[in-house]
């Protein structure tokens, strides 16, 4: 016994790895973003917290029970354990199988078997040990597997994170912004409400025509028709957060009005090379890379014998209570095993794994180019909206000036109501589009922000 423990420390110091070493795959990436009107510099959106990101307090409630019981968030994190336990399940094989087996038979001979005519029983409990011999590296590669498995699961619940709260602040300055079109809808419906029993009192007194009640009533009718379509859309963009939230369906509480939602000053962007590090589905990707890596190490050890020892220690006994002081047993075993014709099973198990490794590092490329492609395109809708919502902001002022200048100009007989009625028109159409901007601006910040892969620290 004390030979084989020392043949198999011997053989576990001498093993070697087959298989290639992980090394991580050169990525040429570009000095700055393409769209980037400044030289970048380490400073970047992502360093910023989400909860220092949103300035509304009902908005960090919100996201902070997504986060605690989205539905999104606890798959995740059931996904994270069932790999932490399948990483448990690989490491057990490093180390050796005990067992156990105990048997008791009582039985009778008859007398002309030999030994003739004897009853009596026989007590039996064995003590075995087996261990795989990792001579090649096989365990240690299926090992290297998992727990790239289990990191990738982890940066995948990263990523999951990171995704609701992106969700979560989208849906709700979604919804914020219907409010605000409601609001705007409410109040054009009331001034052509206004206007339309102006004309009808003056139609029932002779003083305005037929022509002029219709078109008044006309348009009533078609702000009045934009009142429940947005009502519709208000409580299928409630239940859309209530699901983000793992709740049933039911209104959401309201913070910050639209327009008094904050805005950073500036978004920079920071260096490309850091979305290696901050981006969960990059890291993600490489974790996966890291694993096929590690297969095929697993199927290049399949070429060689696998040694396996097994021991027995137990012993036998007439009785029950004399076993222990009864006969003992022991063995220890030694055995090789592999394969001499498995018609090209071996080669193309490897040829697979090799072919599962390029697919991995083409993700892990196709994962990097997406992201500096998503980066670019926020960083550069972040500047233009920005800029057209100025544009749009003007357009307002000037159609409200529009409005107040048509309204004196009727009161002072310059001109018909109906220059009173297209500038509200065209001040309600400038009103809702800003509301609009506002909101991509919003949903630009956010798309930019999970884009740089902001939010979460790796291992929180």
């Amino acid at each position: 016994m004390k030979r084989a423990l020392a043949l198999a420390s011997l053989l576990v110091f001498t093993a070697c790895t087959v298989g290639p070493n992980y090394q991580r795959p050169a990525v040429n990436l570009p000095d700055q973003y393409y769209g980037a009107t400044s030289p970048a510099d380490a400073a970047s959106l992502a360093d910023t917290k989400w909860f220092d990101l949103f300035g509304d307090a009902t908005l960090r409630s919100l996201i902070e029970e997504a986060l605690r019981n989205g539905f999104d968030a606890r798959i995740a994190a059931s996904r994270v354990e069932q790999a932490r336990a399948r990483y448990g399940i690989a490491g057990s094989a490093r180390f050796p199988n005990v067992g156990y087996n105990a048997l008791y038979q009582y039985g009778h001979t008859s007398e002309f078997a030999s030994p003739s005519d004897t009853t009596g029983g026989i007590a039996v409990a064995n003590v075995n040990v087996g261990w795989e011999v990792d001579l090649w590296g096989r365990i240690r590669r299926l090992n290297e597997a998992a727990r790239a498995d289990y990191l990738a699961t982890e940066e995948a619940r990263q990523s999951v994170l990171l995704s609701l709260i992106s969700e979560t602040a989208s849906a709700y300055f979604e919804l914020r912004e219907l409010d605000a079109e409601l609001e705007i809808v409410r109040r054009t419906t009331a001034n052509f409400q206004n206007t339309a029993d102006l004309f009808r009192r003056r139609a029932e007194g002779g003083t305005a025509s037929g022509l002029d009640t219709s078109r008044a009533e006309a348009l009533l009718a078609l702000e009045q028709a934009q009142i429940p379509l947005i009502e519709r859309a208000i409580v299928m963009k409630e239940n859309q957060i209530n699901l983000l939230l793992g709740r049933t369906p039911g209104p959401i509480p309201r913070g910050l009005e639209l327009n008094a939602q904050p805005l950073p000053p500036a978004v920079p962007a920071g260096m490309p090379a850091a979305l290696l590090l901050r981006r969960p589905d990059i890291r993600a990707a490489e974790q996966q890379l890291i694993a096929a890596n590690a297969d095929i190490g697993v199927a290049e050890a399949a070429f060689y014998p696998t040694l396996n020892l097994t021991g027995l220690l137990g012993g036998q006994s007439p009785e029950l209570a004399s076993l222990l002081g009864g006969g003992h047993t022991w063995s220890v075993q030694a055995g090789l095993l592999g394969s001499i014709f498995n018609a090209g099973r071996l080669r193309n198990q490897r040829a697979l794994a090799i072919a599962q490794f390029e697919e991995a590092l083409t993700n892990y490329q196709r994962s990097i180019t997406s992201a500096l492609g998503e980066v670019s395109s926020d960083l550069v809708s972040n500047e233009k909206l920005a800029q057209a919502e100025a544009a749009r902001v003007k357009a307002v002022e000037s159609d409200r000036e529009a409005v107040r200048l048509a309204t004196l100009r009727y009161e002072s007989g310059f001109s018909a109501y109906f220059e009173v009625l297209d500038a509200q028109e065209q001040l309600f159409s400038a009103e809702t589009g800003a509301a609009q901007l506002r909101r991509d601006r919003l949903l630009a910040l956010v798309d930019f922000y999970r884009a740089l892969g902001g939010g979460w620290e790796p291992g929180t």
